[in-house]
């Protein structure tokens, strides 16, 4: 990536228009995230761009965090997304996202006002989808009631598990009792809502995973995500590892396990890792995953969107003190890049193939800009390794991953990189 050359907003607008070596027929649903990257604790697992409050600062009443500069952070979202409206100029948003971090520390008058400045300056599509992600630490009585009253549609719920040992085990701030009193709210408040759980957990057993699903399953929640455990890099659990964790065997029975369990329950795998009941799939997922574009706003966050001759990313200042200075004087973004011709096919299916119905030829070629061809050497030897089974035939033609290939996704996904990539 290279840091952008300082332009005005228009101007750049209008550099992404040039003729390009691409052909997009139309452009792709748009979404907007919204990154509000403050947290209580660090978790050991996490690598997110997530920071604890400092010290002292400004306080609101109706704070869960001392420090958090709620109503100076505002201002600054709101300057950062002024800058970029020339890049999306007459697009509609279908999703709004509010990610971190932890986005429930902020006031439910602070996301009021967040709501209302975006609407004020991007057309929302009726019926938009509007997810803020909460932490049971962080869960008052009948906060996220007012979340709903402020215009959040969707609650997605970082519970991880309802095990007390397993939250201490891995970090977490809150306790099995907050867990189920935050869900139980949340389905009282929501009319959909998500549950995140995590497996593969250090001590955890096949039998204590059942009892964690079966305790979500309890709520009846419309949609439940399922992560595994992982180790990534510069986090604490990367450098110091967990005792006891499920060796790869009993981590693979973990996830039949939970497929079993969720569709017993009456909720499609719709992705690898998101299990829903009918009409609450979530819109803004499956944006990203379907190749759809999104405007990323707030410290650290990434962003695609789309031109007729080309794709950019863009990703905005990590550091929260920095992002805003840098946004206020009208200089969020810290780096972005086209993404290059030979990459696309990558990037697509790394998105589209974590979909269990895969994706439709037609639509990789009217996402991308490219012809089919670019697919062709990938798909040739995913087809060789029994990794995926073409269906239907000329513009029909889907790319659908079998059992196998589902299971080893990234060995599917990485048939795709540039050959000069490939081994």
């Amino acid at each position: 990536m290279t840091a952008p050359v300082p332009v005005s907003p228009a101007d750049a607008a209008a550099r992404f228009l040039r003729p390009g070596t691409l052909s997009l027929t139309q452009l792709p649903p748009l979404s907007l995230y919204v990154h509000l990257p403050w947290c209580l604790k660090k978790c050991p697992y996490c690598d997110f761009n997530s920071h604890v409050p400092p010290p002292s600062g400004e306080q609101q009443a109706g704070q869960v965090a001392e420090g958090l500069p709620e109503s100076r952070y505002l201002d600054v979202l709101c300057a950062d997304l002024e800058a970029a409206l020339p890049l999306v100029w007459g697009r509609r948003v279908v999703s709004v996202f509010i990610g971190g971090g932890t986005p429930s520390l902020f006031s439910p008058q602070g996301i009021e006002r967040l709501l209302a400045d975006v609407r004020a300056r991007l057309p929302l599509e009726p019926g938009c989808e509007i997810t803020l992600e909460a932490n049971p630490g962080t869960f008052e009585s009948q906060r996220f009631r007012a979340f709903r009253q402020a215009g959040v549609t969707r609650l997605s719920i970082g519970v991880q598990s309802f095990d007390d040992g397993a939250l201490r085990r891995i970090g977490r701030v809150h306790d099995a009792a907050q867990a189920r009193a935050a869900v139980a709210e949340a389905r009282e408040a929501f009319g959909t809502f998500n549950i995140d759980l995590m497996y593969a957990l250090p001590g955890q057993t096949l039998q204590a995973l059942q009892a964690d699903l079966a305790a979500a399953l309890a709520f009846e929640p419309p949609h439940l995500s399922v992560y595994h455990l992982t180790m990534e890099p510069n986090t604490v659990f990367a450098t110091r590892p967990p005792q006891d964790l499920p060796d790869d065997d009993t981590a693979a029975q973990m996830l039949d396990l939970i497929v079993e369990t969720t569709q017993a329950a009456g909720l499609q795998r719709y992705e690898v890792s998101a299990f829903a009941r009918q009409g609450h799939r979530c819109q803004h997922n499956l944006n990203y995953w379907q190749f759809g574009d999104y405007l990323g706003i707030g410290a650290g966050a990434h962003g695609k969107i789309s031109f007729p001759h080309r794709v950019l990313r863009q990703m905005r200042w990590r550091e929260p003190a920095t992002y805003m200075a840098q946004a206020l004087a009208g200089q969020a973004v810290s780096n972005e890049h086209e993404v290059a011709r030979k990459d696309l096919p990558f990037e697509y299916v790394l998105n589209a193939l974590r979909l269990p119905q895969g994706f439709a030829v037609e639509d990789f070629c009217e996402r991308s800009g490219l012809p089919p061809s670019a697919l062709a050497r990938g798909l040739t030897l995913a087809q060789q390794r029994g990794l995926i089974e073409p269906v239907g035939v000329g513009s029909g033609q889907r790319v659908v991953p079998t059992a196998r290939g589902f299971d080893f996704l990234s060995d599917l996904q990485a048939l795709f990189l540039p050959a000069e990539r490939l081994d």
